[in-house]
């Protein structure tokens, strides 16, 4: 077990809670693999008599007695209570007790009244109590449900709602020490992504590819069934759900690309991509010069890198993988690997950018595209200067072509400065493997072009 990393800020949200004079309620949540459980104890550090209830799917009668044996270790004289959901949480609220219920749906499923029962707790009863009552739930939707959505019972009565995602990169590389060279760990990032379990199942001692064929791509591999197994908690009926992520990720973005590749009716198709994206499964991303809302170019993205290379490479394909292998990733995946990750890499240029050009006050980042013109990273400032990027992933020096082509792009990117003055563009290369010498000689030509290699992106993501 690597050491705890990151969650900060969560972590002082959280014993601000438990400080408070005032009853409260907090909602954390976020799909499997994320690190709540350990958020949750790390948290409490100190905290010794605090309640922490990992929900099971069992009966409702079992899941309350073995709660009341939990808490009892902490309040002996709660086995005295009668076991009922309501008189348990009102004598532990009475004591000013921090409780906290891991997997909460578990205790939905059994007991639909709960959230009800909470509900009447804090509307009612709670006024001179200091507890604090903590709901950790790995399914979106029936967190949702009981506790977020208006409709829910325990709407607006919660003090804090964390949403947890996965580590940014400068967190889910302090896995590996910093054994992995800054290619190796855009590499890493860019197939197994931010979250802790699957950061965890990494070797800082093998190759990349190594962890890839040990982890995911053996049948027998800890991550081989992952994306499956997560999906199917929380979608009733995920065929079509999964065609859909298979076609994103083979780069089917658009709509009407995911119609076409899947076979799902063009009108119906809003619902399964609204249910993804609020599962934090996909995100919909639209040119920064535009307005979300208004948007008729938008593309449909796998938010979490792990999930994307499951799709692109894993799914489907298992008798494949069987069938070659230890040579399966030399195989089928590192000849496409670079091409995969350069997706990753823009993202983590478009992030880099505001430490890149400390100069500037840059208002947003992200990227641009209309029809066949795209600039892989672009900075609006607050001023008149336009920032936009070329970013190469490959294993070939970066050439001038490259550049004379961002240049043609970044002609048809519509944007005035909010000062109403002439734009200003300034240039930045990004590559993996370096520069042609008519690069860099234009780069010292001239004031509006910069070049940046992985490991200068990669510095200024963890300063």
């Amino acid at each position: 077990m690597v050491e705890f990393v990151n969650r900060t800020a969560e972590l002082e949200r959280l014993r601000s809670l438990y400080e408070s004079d005032d009853a409260e309620l907090a909602v954390v949540f976020g799909r499997r693999r994320l690190g709540k459980t350990e958020l949750l104890k790390q948290s409490l550090d100190g905290y010794d008599d605090a309640v922490i209830y990992q929900a099971r799917q069992k009966t409702s009668t079992l899941q309350l007695q073995q709660f009341v044996e939990t808490a009892a270790e902490s309040y002996p004289d709660l086995e005295r209570i009668r076991e009922e959901w309501e008189e348990v949480l009102r004598y532990l609220a009475e004591r000013d007790a921090i409780v906290v219920l891991d997997e909460f749906p578990y205790l939905v499923e059994q007991d639909d009244s709960l959230p009800s029962v909470l509900q009447a707790l804090f509307d009612h009863e709670l006024d001179d109590s200091a507890a604090t009552i903590v709901l950790v739930g790995s399914s979106i939707s029936m967190m949702e449900e009981a506790a977020l959505l208006g409709n829910s019972p325990l709407y607006g009565r919660s003090s804090l709602k964390l949403d947890i995602r996965q580590l940014p990169f400068d967190a889910a590389m302090a896995f590996f020490d910093e054994s992995y060279t800054a290619a190796e760990q855009v590499s890493t990032w860019g197939v197994f992504g931010g979250v802790p379990y699957y950061l965890e199942e990494v070797s800082p001692d093998a190759t990349l590819a190594e962890n890839v064929q040990r982890t995911i791509l053996s049948r027998h591999g800890t991550l081989h069934d992952e994306p499956d197994y997560v999906l199917r908690m929380e979608l009733t009926e995920p065929t079509r759900y999964f065609s859909i992520l298979e076609a994103i990720a083979g780069g089917s973005t658009s709509r009407n690309e995911i119609a076409g590749t899947t076979g799902i009716d063009y009108n119906q198709l809003s619902k399964y991509l609204d249910r993804l994206s609020r599962l934090r499964l996909v995100d919909r991303h639209v040119p920064i010069t535009e307005q979300k809302e208004r948007s008729k170019r938008s593309h449909y993205r796998i938010r979490d890198p792990f999930f994307r290379f499951w799709f692109r490479f894993v799914y489907g394909s298992s008798d494949r993988y069987d069938e070659l292998g230890t040579d399966a990733y030399e195989i089928l995946v590192e000849p496409e690997l670079a091409d995969f990750v350069s997706h990753s890499f823009e993202a983590l240029c478009c992030s880099a950018l505001r430490t890149l050009y400390p100069e500037h006050t840059i208002t947003e980042t992200g990227q641009w595209w209309y029809e066949d013109h795209e600039v892989d990273a672009v900075g609006l400032t607050q001023g008149e200067t336009l920032i936009a990027g070329e970013c190469k992933f490959q294993q070939s020096p970066l050439g001038y072509d490259a550049f004379s082509k961002l240049q043609t792009h970044v002609d048809e990117l519509r944007w005035t400065p909010e000062t109403g003055s002439e734009r200003r563009e300034e240039y930045a290369l990004f590559s993996r493997s370096g520069f042609k010498p008519s690069v860099e000689e234009a780069a010292t030509e001239r004031d509006d072009l910069r070049l940046f290699t992985v490991e200068d992106v990669v510095e200024a993501l963890k300063s």
